[in-house]
């Protein structure tokens, strides 16, 4: 019986000792998206420290095999840096060197539309690399990069799966890693944003097999909570989807509670034909891992009509609140709040007031009489309605007509969208954006880049069947799908983010166009649902060589079509194309949830052309987000003026920063490889009209 005893002690204590080595191991990796399952951005390193951290260089780059935008943040397991280039592939590095183990990519695949990184799973015995390519999910073998036969169809599922067949046809990519637990991975997907939209249903599909296990309704059935709040027919008919979570999820991994953020209903801007609450759109949803059942939600934004997804998702931290130490969860959103609730029991730390907004006047819209407004912490961005004419750009050279295009615009707490004009601010970007917030999750801090760019939303008529009839076939799937981003003259908004597609013919072939159309590309939507001759006459339109005699198609949305749409995604800007409010256009943000007041706020980043004439820094858009770390650092790059920085963050301030090959536009991520710690970013520009860049850039300490 003694033996016995030592033998079952002997092999607890080779348990723990392995256990306890993987754990270390763990703290000095990346393993998953954002650092780890709270989403918190936080390292335990300290190597790297703000008595050093000026001497940093860079200790390694990578080359992409395509240049543009690239918003992925690796994940560093064993040593190993997985990675996604600007193209949609799947890399393996060697985190201490740079150098490519393998690469991957699915031939019969091609994708161009943004990665954010990859997802890692094993049981201690196997393990495999969840990668999404468009609609697509792949389990690689993360020793050798291909395709394992058992999962799905030879190593990929289609996102479609589980989708009701209204659906099966609709645009759906996942650019966000899923999230881990157990042996299931629930997989982010992006739809459009029209009346056209996919059902956003959460759904989680089995790591090893690819099965697909549950599913949460986000347009809710008969009998399910919430099917009242939409029309009856929501979660069947062909106009009524989204309501998706495309920004991530974190999961509470003891509790076993999976916490997903989700978009609006389709479409973002008009709600006539989805009258109601909403639910479960604009929430944060708390569900059981292990089946999908809904433990609590709240929504942030009732009735959207606005585009206020939440952009990221949240953050598991622990605070100090009335005296006790709660586990809860932070959210933060595009209007520049933060939501604070038990983690438990989605009970509000701070109370959260339902405001009096104003009501639509655009005919058949129902907007909701009230809005959330969190009592704690005051927004980090300005809001539309406390502008002041003082707050028009005093450095613009049309000043007073800015000034004369401010006064006729909406500008209330809320204001629904209208004819005239509605300023938005925060702007469709935020506020918060998918980058989202990092956090000290011990002590309870969080850490938020803010956009403080104003756009104005637009509602026009859409065009009557008779104005289509009379267009050629192509210029009428122009004026139904791309207008609204292109222009009516197909001249684009470059400051906004929308290329011009003049002279198309001279840049491209129209196979590629024809790929583009079908797929999307970086934040541009597919048209999969488009009819071959719809698409066929769109290129020719395009290409300036369509026949006129060709006969129109019938519009592929079917009988229904919405009676609105917008102007496009106008940003309010001076005649040089920067914001036309006063500066901060971005900031940076230390706000101690434990008592819900700001630690520090400052400008982030610098418009080079007011240097010397504002008082800088200026501040700027920002896309992508920070890391801290235990030795007290942020790391952050972000910014469009293209440079990579360092603060201090109990201060803010500024410790360290170093120009990028290109502007980082992605979250850092920070591991350590035989006692070295390193910090590495996804260098890809092109948004925001900024060079576009082909390097991954490791920092370290000489």
């Amino acid at each position: 019986m003694n033996k016995l005893l030592l033998v079952v002690t002997s092999c607890m204590l080779l348990t723990c000792h392995v256990e306890g080595e993987r754990k270390a191991i763990m703290e000095l990796d990346w393993p998953e998206y954002l650092g780890g399952p709270d989403r918190n951005h936080y390292s335990d390193l300290t190597q790297i420290n703000p008595e050093n951290v000026a001497k940093l260089q860079v200790a390694w780059t990578y080359t992409m095999p395509d240049s543009g935008q690239t918003q992925a943040s690796p994940i560093v397991i064993d040593g190993v840096l997985f990675g996604v280039a600007a193209g949609g592939q799947a890399f393996a590095l060697d985190g201490a060197t740079g150098k490519q183990k393998w690469i991957f990519e699915d031939d019969s695949n091609k994708v161009s539309n943004t990665n954010r990184g990859l997802a890692y799973w094993t049981d201690g015995q196997d393990e495999r690399i969840l990668h999404a390519m468009g609609a697509y999910l792949y389990a690689l073998d993360p020793q050798t990069g291909r395709p394992i036969a058992t999962f799905g169809n030879n190593g990929k599922i289609d996102l479609h799966l589980g989708l009701p067949m209204v659906a099966q046809n609709k645009y759906l990519v996942s650019n966000t890693p899923g999230t881990i637990f157990d042996d299931l991975i629930v997989v982010p997907v992006r739809v459009s944003e029209g009346s056209d939209a996919a059902p956003g249903d959460i759904r989680a599909f089995n790591v090893k097999t690819g099965e697909l296990v549950w599913t949460f309704h986000t347009i809710p059935y008969p009998g399910e909570y919430g099917y009242e709040t939409f029309p009856a027919d929501a979660y069947k008919n062909n106009y009524t989807g989204g309501a998706n979570n495309w920004a991530g999820m974190a999961v509470d991994k003891e509790r076993g509670i999976l916490y997903v953020p989700t978009g609006s209903a389709g479409f973002d801007f008009y709600g006539g034909n989805r009258k109601g609450k909403n639910l479960f759109a604009n929430c944060l949803i708390a569900l059981d891992a292990k089946t999908g059942k809904r433990i609590w939600h709240f929504q942030t934004i009732h009735h959207d009509m606005w585009d206020r997804d939440l952009p990221a998702p949240p953050n598991l931290i622990t605070v100090t609140h009335q005296g006790k130490r709660i586990d809860a969860v932070a959210q933060v959103s595009k209007q520049g709040y933060v939501f604070l609730f038990d983690r438990e029991t989605g009970d509000p730390l701070f109370p959260i007031e339902e405001v009096k907004a104003p009501v639509s006047d655009i005919p058949g819209e129902e907007s909701w009489p009230t809005q959330p407004v969190p009592t704690k912490p005051k927004p980090f961005a300005r809001h539309s309605h406390t502008l002041t004419e003082a707050d028009i750009n005093p450095y613009a050279a049309n000043r007073d007509s800015l000034l004369v295009r401010f006064r006729s615009y909406r500008k209330g707490f809320m204001a629904a969208p209208s004819r005239e004009g509605t300023l938005i601010l925060p702007g469709f970007d935020g506020g918060a954006e998918w980058g989202g917030a990092a956090a000290d999750p011990k002590e309870g801090i969080l850490y938020v880049n803010s956009n403080e760019m104003p756009w104005i939303l637009t509602i026009i008529d859409r065009p009557k069947k008779e104005k289509l009839a009379g267009m050629t076939p192509g210029k009428k799937v122009y004026t139904q799908y791309c207008m609204g981003c292109h222009g009516e003259a197909l001249a684009g908004n470059s400051v906004s983010g929308f290329p011009s597609l003049i002279g198309i013919n001279k840049r491209h072939n129209k196979a590629y166009v024809s790929s583009l159309v079908k797929t999307g590309k970086g934040m541009m939507p597919g048209f999969p649902m488009l009819k071959t001759e719809e698409k066929q006459a769109l290129i020719a339109f395009l290409f300036n060589d369509e026949k006129i005699e060709a006969p129109s198609a019938e519009p592929t949305e079917g009988k229904y079509q919405l009676p609105y749409t917008t102007t496009g995604y106008n940003k309010f800007l001076d005649e040089n194309g920067l914001p036309a409010i006063t500066p901060p256009w971005g900031t940076l943000n230390a706000i101690d949830l434990n008592t819900g007041e700001y630690l520090w706020r400052i400008p982030f980043g610098n418009e080079e052309s007011l240097k010397g004439i504002a008082k800088e820094p200026t501040g700027l858009e920002s896309y992508g987000g920070p890391v801290v770390t235990a030795s007290g650092l942020l790391f952050i790059a972000a910014s469009k003026d293209g440079k990579f920085r360092v603060y201090d963050k109990h201060s803010g301030t500024l410790l360290f920063e170093i120009p990028l090959p290109a502007p980082g536009f992605a979250t850092p991520a920070t591991y350590a490889i035989a006692g070295k710690q390193y910090v590495v970013i996804a260098c890809g520009g092109t948004k925001l009209g900024t060079p576009k860049g082909n390097q991954y850039v490791a920092f370290a300490l000489p």
